[in-house]
């Protein structure tokens, strides 16, 4: 028996929300990180968010279109032998970042992390010179919303970026921009989103969310050994969790 649910009816839909798995954006040759692709660590923790998602029912699968999100998710699916239909969101693509001086690694990775903490002040930008969060937010919840309207499922598998994934944690639980600093994303994470659908005259309408799992790694469930922040592992330094004390300049 099917679990999909007529296009007009309301009902409850939930949403698998990963991030992609561990890429280099430091490898030779790499020119534009847009392009940049999983390493054996990043395959890993996707294959291990397969395992504990292997017998979990997906209707539909989504990714932003991106190779690091295409190929997260090509290795979740590999273990089944049925495959859902998969889309590509590109409004779920990360957020653009802009161009700064920065003297180390340990200094641009402290800005990107902070800057998180600043995304509800006005014109906030992900560094200077880059995407507005407010901006980011529209386009993002937007895509999202489409598609969760669109349909007849029951069960989605999303895979898509760290900004990405705290901006719309953060307008799932109601707090919008000024609470995406809190919500923590490892690489190859699984959140878990429900969402209640109501009857339109033309379709349906997101009446609420309930986010039911938050930032669950397969690969290390009580994250011991994942004492440093996702981007502390990304550059592979820890910045002492020191704010920096002068604003980034843009080059």
């Amino acid at each position: 028996m099917s679990n999909a649910i007529p296009p007009a009816a309301g009902g409850r839909r939930r949403v698998f929300l990963m991030r992609h798995g561990h890429v280099d954006y430091f490898q030779p040759g790499l020119t534009d990180p847009r392009t940049v692709s999983l390493t054996e660590e990043g395959e890993a923790q996707a294959a291990a968010a397969g395992e504990a998602l292997s017998a979990v029912g997906i209707d539909v699968a989504a990714h932003s279109s991106l190779p690091r999100t295409r190929q997260t998710l090509e290795i979740v699916l590999a273990r089944r032998k049925a495959l859902p239909d998969v889309a590509t969101l590109p409004g779920l693509e990360e957020l653009r970042s802009g161009t700064v001086m920065a003297s180390s690694r340990e200094e641009l990775a402290a800005w990107l992390a902070f800057s998180f903490d600043e995304a509800h002040l006005a014109d906030a930008s992900f560094l200077p010179g880059g995407e507005t969060f407010a901006a980011a937010e529209r386009r993002i919840v937007a895509e999202l919303e489409r598609f969760i309207v669109s349909g007849s499922w029951r069960s989605a598998l999303v895979v898509a970026h760290e900004g990405v994934n705290r901006i719309v944690l953060g307008w799932a639980c109601g707090g919008g921009l000024a609470t995406i600093g809190a919500f923590e994303q490892d690489l190859g994470c699984i959140n878990v989103i429900d969402f209640d659908l109501t009857p339109t005259g033309d379709g349906v309408a997101i009446e609420r969310s309930i986010i039911k799992a938050l930032n669950v790694t397969p690969y290390d469930y009580v994250k011991d050994g994942l004492p440093r922040t996702s981007l502390e592992h990304l550059f592979d330094i820890d910045f002492g969790r020191a704010r920096p004390t002068q604003k980034p300049q843009a080059s």
